[in-house]
């Protein structure tokens, strides 16, 4: 085992786009282990858009990182040293041990993954935070019922991709929005959407009314601005807006101004922010139904892939401009 982690800290807090010198890689020591604690060799590094929010020290609803500090992310690896009776080497887990090779854990918040039928990269994504995501937003607030029109942003994106799926796994018309023609033909085709309307040509609103010629009874929120703001234009009375997040707006120095906010007074639409972190109790059942359905094929996701740590910051940047396809993930080994 190598005595060297690498780590990727935030060197400062951005203004705007995200760049890469918004970042720093360092080498440091491997942690030894004081009793109770175990080392983690990481495998995978989930990237989510979140972390954009962690970077700002403006008000959210959690701590910023402090600059300076090892970026927060989510993470899937191996024991590899262990002082705690609990984990053993060789043990799979789930952690949140961030942007570097190795973390160190009393145990605190780590999940043992005991599964060896799928890849551990997938328990970052479909049957991860993001499964659960779009598994809590739309059954939880969205609540939809067989025949119902649920309308997604992004996606082909690693929480969009679930919640589309879903929405057909209830019986519902599932429509997404996407940018590019290869992100719609993915979910149409490979995903098996009933339709996806590419906001990138041009002509939204048409498109969004040819996809859902009766109206929308639930929209799945995570990408706001004008996309948001066309479709409260297609929402049906008592329709339910589910907002996971604003992905368009994280980078903008001055929020979008939505239009046509009176849709929610004139359709009595129920709108509900969420985080999945406050839903704790709801991830055994989510988990357990995510990982059945992605067994049996009714849940299908893509990887995006980048390896090295070093590459970790432009990849992040890629994602807030929507270049990844499926979920966004750093190979560590």
């Amino acid at each position: 085992m190598t005595d060297q982690n690498i780590q990727v800290l935030l060197a400062r807090r951005p203004t705007g786009d995200v760049q890469e010198s918004d970042f720093k890689v360092v080498r440091t020591d491997v942690p030894t282990l004081q009793q109770g604690q175990f080392l983690v060799r990481n495998h995978f590094l989930s990237l989510d858009p979140y972390m954009r929010g962690r970077m700002s020290d403006a008000p959210s609803y959690a701590q910023p990182v402090t600059v300076g500090d090892v970026m927060v992310g989510g993470t899937v690896g191996e024991v590899v040293d262990s002082r705690n009776e609990r984990f053993k080497p060789g043990d799979r887990v789930l952690g949140f041990f961030g942007w570097q090779l190795f973390g160190v854990s009393d145990g605190t918040g780590v999940t043992g993954i005991t599964d060896q039928d799928l890849p551990l990269s997938v328990y970052l994504g479909a049957v991860g935070m993001p499964g659960v995501t779009a598994y809590v937003g739309l059954m939880d607030i969205g609540q939809p019922k067989a025949g119902e029109t649920v309308v997604v942003s992004a996606a082909s994106g690693a929480v969009g991709s679930v919640v589309g799926q879903l929405a057909k796994i209830h019986g519902c018309r599932s429509v997404g929005i996407a940018g590019g023609p290869d992100k719609c033909r993915y979910v149409t085709d490979e995903l098996g959407l009933d339709a996806c309307v590419d906001y990138k040509a041009g002509q939204l609103r048409e498109d969004l009314k040819t996809a859902a010629p009766d109206g929308i009874d639930i929209y799945f929120e995570n990408v706001g601005g004008p996309i948001l703001d066309t479709v409260l234009t297609r929402m049906k009375p008592f329709g339910r807006i589910p907002v996971c997040g604003m992905i368009s707006q994280y980078n903008a120095l001055e929020p979008y101004p939505v239009r046509h906010f009176n849709a929610i007074l004139v359709n009595r639409l129920k709108v509900q922010g969420f985080i999945v972190s406050d839903q704790l109790a709801r991830w055994p059942a989510a988990l357990k139904d995510l990982g059945q359905w992605v067994r049996a094929g009714k849940i299908k996701y893509r990887e995006s892939i980048v390896n090295g740590l070093e590459n970790a910051p432009a990849a992040f940047i890629g994602l807030l401009a929507g270049k990844n396809f499926g979920k966004q993930l750093v190979q560590l080994i």
